[in-house]
């Protein structure tokens, strides 16, 4: 059985920059920073990384109460941006078509591997209507670094099935250099899309196994993901 584990943000879909107001409302709200996010990188980072970056910068402690609270705020304005009519804001190019297929196919167990908390991941994902293709999932929640992301799917996926997947069967699938370098420590199989805001050949400088511009050619990325 094959384990396919999606980044969210950039492979699967886009917010519009729904995530990123939320965030930055989130900071205002807790600690009083405007425009938190102006110099920090988002794409391929983990929600609790780009909170850490941002406390440093300006100065404030790693307070673990604070930080919840944040992240509640976080999840109740996300709810509410996901929900305005944004620009850009649409799932990535062939995404539906693909997960129905991948879902109907045998031998596959669909997942996901991201940088969001597990509850603003299923914020985003509800609102377009995809959560229901996911089950076993690994999370910003389960560890800021995202390289220690790989063995936590792969332990979710031995408790459900009752056996280890081989590395070989395990793709990670995403759209930043983050994703691919963090199924290498692994030796699992690493699939890379070119529909966030990194380019093909950015992409291709990690060495991934596979390289998509997009996910529109199903039967193809099919055949790749299932082999």
């Amino acid at each position: 059985m094959n384990l396919l584990l999606f980044d969210i943000d950039g492979t699967l879909l886009l917010s519009g920059g729904a995530g990123k107001v939320a965030m930055e409302r989130s900071f205002e709200t807790v600690w009083g920073i405007r425009d938190a996010l102006r110099t920090v990188p988002l794409m391929g980072r983990t929600d609790p990384g780009i909170v850490r970056q941002v406390l440093q910068e300006n100065g404030f402690p790693q307070d673990d109460s604070k930080i919840e609270k944040f992240r509640e705020y976080y999840f109740w304005y996300l709810e509410e941006e996901i929900g305005l009519d944004r620009p850009g804001k649409a799932l990535c190019p062939g995404v539906l078509p693909l997960l129905k297929a991948l879902s109907g196919a045998q031998n596959i167990e669909l997942g996901l591997l991201t940088g969001n908390w597990r509850y603003s991941g299923l914020i985003k994902l509800r609102y377009f209507g995809i959560d229901g293709f996911f089950r076993i999932g690994a999370y910003a929640d389960d560890s800021m670094n995202r390289d220690a992301l790989v063995p936590v799917a792969m332990e979710r996926f031995r408790q459900a099935h009752g056996m280890s997947p081989a590395p070989e069967t395990v793709f990670v699938i995403g759209d930043t250099p983050f994703d691919i370098r963090c199924g290498k420590p692994h030796g699992v199989r690493t699939v890379a899309v070119a529909t966030g805001v990194h380019a093909a050949d950015e992409l291709q400088a990690e060495f991934p196994d596979f390289l998509f511009a997009d996910l529109t050619h199903t039967d193809e990325v099919v055949n790749v993901l299932t082999g």
